[in-house]
């Protein structure tokens, strides 16, 4: 019997990457997964992927709107019945465009990388306070913690640091979500992981960065999606019940935050 057996969990942005594995992961440990993603056409190569491997359903969810979160909630229930587990993977991350300063541009990563957490959470919460359960996975980022990393230049502007922002506000919305859920049974937890090798990573990251990456940590090695599925496991699973308002980075060694 696996670890996650009979448990309902959303996955958003599941269609590849890191969401991808959790959905795998989860799916191998006995869970019901709903593939919450944006991209039909990501979400239909996820669906063939997982096929055969459990019971999984498609859910085409836009975080960054609210209506579009609370339906993702309301199907998940009526197909199967409850929500036990919220995982926030989805973010602005394969598109992002780091060049980009302006303030409009800015509030558009917020709305997907922060606001849409809270919106899927603001979604999903009732459900888990009715059973008084529940397990919420917030997803950030060791670039919230990389303050010396920032690009020196000639000055011209006070830079946005959209992705770096957004994630550092994931950490603190994890622990307001926890300091307000737990009397419901309910944990809310946080995973920071390294630059992972997935297709966003190789679009984003020059080869020569990448390359560098094994340098940077203390176990002199590349981080995998796969890596990062038995933090997620233990963070939804009965093993963390008093486990809340935490952040693991899970990177190798590169960020060792006090």
């Amino acid at each position: 019997m696996g670890r996650l057996e009979d448990r309902v969990a959303i996955i958003t942005g599941a269609g590849q990457g890191i969401g991808l594995a959790y959905a795998e992961r989860f799916l191998q440990e006995g869970a019901k997964v709903v593939v919450a993603e944006i991209n039909e056409e990501r979400a239909a190569s996820a669906m063939r992927h997982l096929d055969g491997t459990g019971d999984v359903e498609f859910v085409r969810t836009d975080i960054s709107d609210e209506q579009s979160a609370l339906d993702c909630a309301a199907a998940t229930k009526q197909h199967f019945g409850k929500i036990d587990i919220l995982i926030n993977n989805a973010a602005l991350y394969y598109d992002i465009d780091n060049e980009r300063n302006d303030y409009d541009y800015l509030r558009t990563v917020f709305s997907v990388n922060l606001h849409g957490a809270w919106l899927m959470a603001r979604a999903c919460s009732p459900h888990m306070v009715e059973q008084h359960r529940g397990r919420i996975v917030n997803q950030s980022s060791g670039a919230a913690y990389l303050y010396n990393m920032v690009p020196q230049s000639d000055f011209h502007e006070v830079a946005a640091f959209s992705y770096s922002q957004t994630k550092w506000g994931v950490v603190g919305l994890t622990k307001l979500l926890a300091g307000q859920l737990g009397q419901y049974g309910i944990t809310v937890n946080c995973i920071a992981p390294g630059v992972t090798m997935t297709e966003a990573t190789k679009k984003i990251v020059p080869d020569s960065v990448i390359d560098m990456l094994p340098m940077m940590s203390a176990m002199k090695r590349k981080l995998d999606a796969w890596d990062l599925t038995g933090t997620a496991l233990f963070f939804a699973s009965d093993d963390a019940e008093l486990v809340t308002g935490q952040v693991l980075c899970v990177d190798g060694g590169s960020v060792m935050p006090a």
